[in-house]
């Protein structure tokens, strides 16, 4: 192969890494502007309208792992198709669904296309077998970024498109995106890259066990209210949640490659940073689903602001703008005072832009502010985490380590979702819609949970330590994905 077709070859083989990447990205945030539309159309609740958001990042938290794994087993570019391959399928499947106003279908598509999350840690995977060292950066900088992009955009731009062609029309776009991708991995070329290793195998008890600690724990915040929170089955799932918890912990630690290393889950320089990666996600993500709610309540209830879905996707602009601006300041932060400060002041902000959300929102000017200061928060908290990571382990550790904390985003991004829809949920009367003080109580224990966040990274000090520069390469991509 000669130099301008090797050339060629790699950049074509990293467009359609961008590409899959940010079909991923966008198809995750693509309903939370018009989760009240869904829950018209499909004749459901806003509890029950979340949970197109829910299912999606719960499936994709499992999913992360396994694929991982199997993309170093059976090589990443055939895992990253099945992936494309899920997502277009799940597409079909929740636009043919939201179609016909079958919710259990519409959740099922979006269930399917969680499971292409696991296109990213592959993407990550294929791009440093196949991306020549001198470019290995920036395209592993340019998939982090993509994913930034791809779900900020999914918040602005479906709500236009949802008043222009409708509910559907947001899943066919993914599927478009999807078809595409998956031509590309097809077309694509790429230098050759080491065959994966043989042997091992895929924690599939451990990964049965995560979705069974996710689903009952998610099902018991989200039904809470209506089945009764002292009711039998509450209280199960509870208990199924704390049982299969220590089946998994159990498991993890018996098998050879486990699905989640609880040494870098759980131990002593990783703990604090992964329990503020949870806790700020809850926040974060609670936030996220509740303001399209909140702007499209008609204002014959006495707040909010009748907004269209088009509208509403103006209002997320400001947080998607400011989001994306805060990465490169993120960056300056840290390397001036160090990741655990730039997590800290975007946690900080969080909370003053949560507190704002809930006890200032009379005016829509008020909450234009609000959103682009929690987009300010969001962005220069998770931005930080790949230094908190990578700051805390070895060179050999990042992949694995960055891999962990991404999850537990994941993961608290669905609790996030579930706990606000429950507590809005709870200020509503037997036929009525929720009051103004559902609103204004989520948003601020949202605020209250991102301080929380900022609280637990000052257990470990003021400073992280700088990686080797031996681990420079790995870092970047560590912190891809650590963002991501």
């Amino acid at each position: 192969m000669s130099g301008d077709s090797g050339r060629t070859a790699v950049g074509g083989g990293a467009a359609v890494l961008l590409l899959a990447a940010f079909g991923v990205a966008i198809a995750q945030t693509i309903v939370v502007a018009a989760l009240a539309v869904f829950a018209r159309e499909l004749d459901t609740t806003a509890t029950g309208a979340t949970w197109l958001l829910t299912a999606f990042m719960l499936a994709s938290a499992v999913a992360t792992p396994v694929a991982g794994r199997l993309g170093d087993l059976f090589g990443h570019r055939r895992v990253i198709v099945t992936g494309l391959a899920l997502l277009l399928t799940g597409s079909v499947v929740a636009a043919s669904s939201t179609q016909l106003d079958s919710y259990p279908g519409a959740v099922a598509g979006r269930v399917l296309q969680g499971l292409a999350g696991g296109v990213f840690p592959c993407a990550f995977g294929l791009a440093r077998q196949s991306v020549p060292p001198e470019r290995l950066g920036g395209v592993v900088a340019a998939l982090s970024v993509t994913f930034g992009v791809g779900g900020a955009l999914g918040m602005v731009v479906a709500g236009p498109l949802v008043d222009v062609t409708g509910p559907a029309a947001l899943f066919w776009l993914i599927a478009a995106l999807a078809l595409l991708a998956l031509a590309g991995m097809a077309r694509a070329t790429s230098p050759s890259a080491p065959r994966p290793p043989t042997g091992g195998r895929v924690d599939l008890a451990g990964a049965a066990l995560l979705a069974g600690v996710l689903v009952t724990v998610l099902l018991a915040i989200s039904q809470g209210r209506a089945w009764g929170w002292s009711s039998p089955w509450i209280i199960a799932l509870f208990a199924a949640t704390l049982a299969l918890s220590a089946a998994f912990g159990a498991v993890e630690r018996r098998v050879a490659a486990p699905l989640v290393d609880l040494r870098l889950l759980i131990g002593p320089r990783l703990l604090t940073t992964n329990i503020a990666t949870l806790v700020v996600s809850v926040g974060m993500f609670a936030a996220v689903t509740l303001l399209p709610l909140f702007v499209q309540t008609p204002t014959a209830l006495g707040y909010g602001f009748g907004y269209s879905p088009a509208r509403t996707g103006f209002v997320m602009a400001p947080m998607a703008i400011c989001m994306l601006l805060a990465t490169p300041l993120a960056a300056r932060v840290s390397n001036a005072l160090g990741a655990r400060a730039a997590f800290r002041t975007g946690a900080v902000l969080a909370a003053i832009a949560l507190a704002g959300l809930g006890l200032l929102h009379g005016h829509i000017a008020a909450v234009l502010v609000w959103c682009a200061v929690l987009g300010l928060a969001y962005g220069l908290a998770f931005a930080s985490l790949g230094g908190l990571v990578v700051g805390s382990v070895g060179q050999e550790q990042t992949g694995a380590a960055t891999g962990v904390n991404t999850i537990l985003r994941t993961v608290g991004g669905a609790l996030g979702a579930a706990l606000a829809a429950a507590i809005v949920a709870s200020s509503a009367t037997a036929l009525g819609p929720p009051t103004e003080s559902g609103y204004t109580t989520a948003f601020v224990v949202a605020g209250a949970i991102a301080l929380c966040a900022a609280a637990v990274t000052a257990v470990r000090g003021a400073a992280t330590p700088p990686p080797r520069r031996g681990a420079d390469a790995t870092s970047t991509g560590g912190s891809a994905r650590a963002v991501d």
